[in-house]
């Protein structure tokens, strides 16, 4: 049964989709926890901007240690490895994702953060 209340992740457009750059059928797994939208935080931060930044420096949301430690730059190669395995990459993180195996999947949703 789904749950009762506010929906609007449902229906919502993001801004970048708004601004016409389409999210791959991959990122709908981000979605559950993560926001395109500048600023939105949901269970994890958004991830709109973090292209080129270090890991765990997302103004308004509190991040584990082990992320603000890990010395991390997104970049296409950072965020490859690990969106395929964040616990090998980061161990104690607090994101619980078993990671993206598939490589096609994983370079599209690297460069739709790029994008966004």
């Amino acid at each position: 049964m789904a749950a009762q209340g506010n929906d609007e992740t449902a229906t919502d457009v993001s801004a970048p989709e708004q601004a016409g750059i389409t999210p791959p059928p991959a990122f709908a797994q981000c979605r559950s926890c993560h926001s395109s939208e500048p600023g939105k935080h949901l269970i994890g931060p958004s991830l709109a901007g973090i292209y080129g930044t270090k890991a765990g420096d997302v103004a308004g949301f509190n991040f584990s240690p082990a992320l603000k430690d890990s010395g991390l730059v997104w970049d296409d190669a950072t965020l490859d490895a690990y969106i395929k395995a964040p616990r090998q990459i980061v161990p104690g993180t607090r994101m619980t994702y078993p990671g993206l195996k598939n490589d096609t999947q994983r370079a599209q949703v690297v460069a739709y953060l790029k994008s966004i």
